[in-house]
């Protein structure tokens, strides 16, 4: 998921979301609970195993769910900490088929949002606007990813119902590497127990998720001997140095520009790939070398302000006053004069403005904060009355608390401005032949715009270009939660799938 302590002038501060789960005791399943657990721990149960059927547009998929723990074990030999997981595995699958592992971001974001967002069996509905999350329900997912993958969803330790054995040992996963590090061990763990050393491995991350994924492979692949195949990103951070506070300089601004005039064009029902495409050649051509130079004036000045007015819909007064840098205003001014607030996980998003009569902005994201607030809930009642998975431990949806600890850099130091996983990006396709990046995007996403991981992939070595793409889709940072954006990003990464198994074998007989 997403960020809001972490981007600076975007109010994107992540929210301590639990719901609680069933006090109704535990099923057995097909795992036994390690011998002594005390503390937290000894609220988790067995695995729990079941079977089901999805129909999904006409198809049936018989699969084993298994809502269950990976432990992970100091070097004492005792248990430190359990990594709650949910995985979906088809039922006489061929030799060859995927196994994919999917994991959000946050930092402190549990795996809930692409669980019953995307790609699991079974999705939230939130009815017919797209956005009551106190009347969502559950509903089978005719876009489901387990046509052809099968799914592993795993929560980093302090999310979910993942956590350490001793309450202090937690900050000691809060950080880049010990995340990576603990992921690629379970991992490794769930591999080895499922016999699936042969299967081509996938990796799916959303937000600081997609950073994480190639964290992840790198760990997976120099501590674990795993190579990954190919990696899906939904919306992800590539470079901090262009989402935390990049509005404020001339290039982060006129790669934020683009998606600012495709919410507007959103909000005006005048959406189309050509205008968006127009705002972007603007943005590069015409409004990055106004913003690095002195500030407009005159009839120059009018017109060209007039113009970023326009494409926005935030008043020209207001685009003078802040000289065209626009990332501290847009989500109180994008709807001109109305009593309106917009997202920064979707522009094109308006709620009531709860304080009208200030002039900053205030208050929770209409998105973050709003109706996925409900995948909370759906994910505790989904996996006790469904899955069979049955604990006394509050589950965390987003912890605010792991979003401010953590370390960005190595030994502690380091920045959230210097990070990046560019060069690890290119080493991994320049070490695996057949390894393959597809990133999905929504056009109207103000926490990571479209227009910086396009900047990043369009400097990307001409060599490795070829293995890399990156998709667009109607809504923001998790455009998912649009039907019609989340069956294309369904069909494209089919194809993306397809085509690593129609490339491999002559990537392997090079």
């Amino acid at each position: 998921m997403s960020f809001r302590q972490m981007v600076p002038g975007l109010a994107l501060a992540l929210s301590l979301i639990s719901a609680a789960a069933s006090a109704a005791p535990p099923e057995q399943g097909h795992a036994a609970p390690v011998a002594g657990a005390s503390g937290v721990l000894s609220l988790l149960p067995p695995d729990a195993v079941s079977d089901h059927v999805l129909n999904a547009e006409g198809k049936t998929i018989p699969y084993t769910a298994t809502a269950g723990t990976l432990d992970l074990f100091a070097q004492d030999g005792q248990r430190s900490a359990a990594i709650f997981y949910t995985a979906y595995v088809a039922k006489n699958r061929d030799a060859n088929r995927p196994v994919t592992f999917v994991f959000n971001g946050g930092p402190g974001a549990a795996s809930a949002f692409l669980n019953l967002g995307l790609v699991g069996p079974r999705i939230v509905d939130f009815g017919t606007d797209g956005r009551d999350g106190a009347n969502a329900k559950l509903i089978d997912n005719p876009q489901s990813w387990l046509e052809f993958t099968d799914l592993v969803l795993i929560d980093p330790i302090g999310t979910g119902w993942s956590r350490t054995a001793k309450p202090d040992d937690q900050n000691n996963f809060y950080s880049v590497d010990s995340d990576a590090e603990s992921l690629a061990k379970a991992i490794a763990l769930y591999v080895a127990h499922s016999s699936r050393a042969a299967s081509p491995k996938y990796i799916l991350g959303e937000s600081y998720g997609g950073f994480r994924s190639v964290k992840v492979a790198n760990s997976l692949r120099e501590d674990q001997g795993i190579l990954i195949s190919g990696i899906v990103m939904l919306s992800p951070l590539l470079e901090g140095r262009f989402v935390f506070g990049g509005g404020a300089d001339a290039l982060g601004a006129a790669l934020q520009l683009p998606s600012l005039a495709a919410a507007e064009l959103e909000r005006q029902n005048a959406f189309s790939e050509k205008a968006v495409q127009d705002a972007q050649a603007f943005a590069l051509n015409e409004y990055l070398p106004v913003l690095a130079g002195p500030q407009l004036s005159g009839d120059a000045g009018q017109a060209f302000y007039g113009r970023v007015a326009k494409l926005t819909g935030i008043p020209q007064d207001v685009v003078v006053k802040n000289q065209g840098f626009l990332s501290r205003v847009y989500r109180k001014y994008s709807d001109g004069g109305a009593p309106d607030v917009v997202s920064a996980y979707d522009a094109s998003f308006l709620a009531p403005d709860p304080y009208p009569q200030s002039e900053a902005e205030h208050g929770g994201d209409p998105v973050l904060d709003g109706f996925v607030r409900a995948y909370g809930g759906a994910f505790t009642g989904y996996a006790r009355d469904e899955l069979g998975f049955h604990t006394d431990m509050t589950y965390t949806l987003l912890s605010d608390s792991i979003n401010k600890q953590w370390k960005w850099g190595r030994h502690n130091g380091g920045s959230r401005l210097t990070v990046g996983v560019t060069d690890d990006l290119k080493e991994l396709l320049a070490l695996s032949p057949s390894f393959r990046l597809m990133i999905g995007q929504g056009y109207s996403d103000l926490v990571i715009p479209f227009g910086v991981n396009k900047y990043v992939l369009d400097h990307m070595p001409s060599a490795l270009a070829d293995r890399v793409a990156l998709k667009l889709y109607r809504g923001g940072h998790m455009f998912y939660t649009r039907p019609a954006s989340r069956e294309q990003f369904t069909s494209d990464a089919k194809a993306f799938y397809a085509g690593w198994a129609q490339a491999a074998p002559a990537a392997k007989s090079n």
